[in-house]
């Protein structure tokens, strides 16, 4: 049983971007990120914020683990993972996040631990058709943004609520927050199209 650690994001984009054989420019009408921006993400000039990420990988049709670590295959079911050695605090978002099981798809989710730091605020665009999140709150105490309203959960709440649609995170309190974040996916999605 060996931990498994995050790969090289810029090599993964490029290598999905690739095996379809999209250019720069039919990727960013696709994603809606512009190509001078998945261009220095592939160069590895620029690191991608979580919402640029998802807009990737909803573009690409793929799960946002597509872009973060490279595909396993189908193991052993027993997988140790350590979130203290997966996390990763993306350009100046005020958030954490470890990916502490990548996206299989003989499972159809992904799981996240997520870290807010004070002051967070963040909304998504809508997931895939038939995405869900479930919420669970570890530590401190989180808003979500569901069907426009905020919605509050303290440390031990969970939620569950469709990701296809427009929706939010923020943390208006003075500590952090961890929350772990399962996001599944209704259809399998496909790392190649």
């Amino acid at each position: 049983m060996k931990p498994v650690g995050p790969v090289d994001t810029p090599k993964l984009l490029k290598s999905i971007r690739s095996e379809r054989g999209w250019s720069l420019d039919q990727t960013a009408a696709r994603t809606g990120v512009s190509k001078a921006m998945l261009g220095q993400i592939e160069r590895g000039e620029s690191t991608p914020t979580i919402a640029t990420l998802w807009k990737i990988a909803t573009g690409l049709g793929v799960p946002m683990t597509a872009l973060l670590e490279a595909d396993r295959g189908d193991g052993d079911v027993l997988l140790l993972r350590d979130a203290a050695e997966l996390r990763v605090r993306p350009s100046q978002e005020g958030m954490q996040r470890a990916l502490v099981f990548p996206y299989e798809a003989r499972f159809g989710f992904e799981l996240y631990e997520l870290t807010f730091a004070p002051g967070f605020e963040s909304i998504s665009e809508p997931h895939d058709t038939g995405v869900v999140e479930h919420i669970t709150v570890q530590h401190g105490e989180v808003e979500l943004l569901i069907e426009e309203e905020w919605r509050p959960l303290r440390q031990g709440q969970s939620l569950r609520f469709p990701a296809d649609r427009r929706h939010g995170y923020r943390n208006r309190t003075r500590e952090e927050a961890v929350v772990m974040d399962l996001i599944h996916y209704r259809f399998a999605p496909s790392p190649k199209a």
